[in-house]
């Protein structure tokens, strides 16, 4: 069946001397892994294979079957980046972010919310001044997380300031279980989680030390919450360069 579809791509990999192998968050099938043959030819007119980079939104004609391994008819850009390839600190996000739904994503699940979440959380993350982004990491793990159903309970108060990462609640007692957040980041975490969209992050002021443990923290709770999470390597990346 042939069929046109939005697409995220999440991972392109190098099969034989020109083709690629590549992992796309479709609109309409969710995660499926495509083979496109050829895009790596010198023959190439155009720099075809540089649109199957992690991160670029596509739009696609797919021949869509009952197997593992799709193919693409026809794909061409569905939003050109501005800025974001340019500048190292939105590109390094950026890549984050893909690499958050490569691990938390099941495959061949049509999730239309979390696609439309991510294309345009990609395309805000793209058009927006760098001294808006710095909280962009950590609303994404929120709102993904609880797009998969993974969401934190309560909110921070004088009553409840500690956050238990194993039940995801806000409450009175001090958690047993590590990793702790101090009385300042649960507030601030409960100010993220109130943020409804992103224009609202940049009221939430925290500095880089507590940026990275909350990223931390939610990394592990997500990871604590599903069987195939796995390490996010480009999480050193980030935290060399974002602060």
């Amino acid at each position: 069946m042939v069929q046109k579809t939005q697409g995220l791509v999440l991972r392109a990999l190098k099969y034989g001397e020109t083709s690629l192998i590549v992992n796309i968050f479709t609109r309409l099938y969710g995660v499926q892994s495509y083979l496109v043959q050829g895009v790596r030819s010198a023959k190439q007119k155009q720099q075809r294979a540089g649109l199957l980079q992690p991160g670029m939104l596509l739009d696609m004609v797919v021949y869509q079957k009952q197997q593992n391994l799709q193919r693409i008819k026809e794909f061409q850009p569905a939003y050109i980046y501005q800025s974001l390839h340019e500048q190292i600190v939105k590109n390094s996000i950026a890549l984050f972010s893909v690499e958050v739904l490569l691990r938390i994503l099941p495959e061949h699940a049509s999730m239309p919310e979390a696609y439309d979440f991510s294309f345009e959380y990609l395309k805000q993350l793209d058009v927006k001044p760098m001294s808006d982004v710095a909280n962009y990491p950590i609303f994404f793990l929120v709102a993904i997380g609880r797009l998969m159903g993974f969401d934190i309970s309560g909110n921070y108060s004088s009553e409840t300031p500690h956050l238990h990462l194993q039940e995801g609640v806000f409450a009175s007692n001090p958690p047993a279980i590590p990793p702790y957040l101090s009385d300042a980041e649960s507030k601030a975490l409960s100010q993220l989680l109130q943020c409804t969209d992103m224009e609202a992050l940049k009221t939430v002021g925290i500095n880089s030390q507590m940026r990275f443990n909350l990223l931390d923290w939610y990394l592990e709770f997500l990871h604590r919450h599903t069987q195939h999470f796995g390490n996010v390597r480009s999480l050193e990346v980030l935290r060399a360069i974002l602060h």
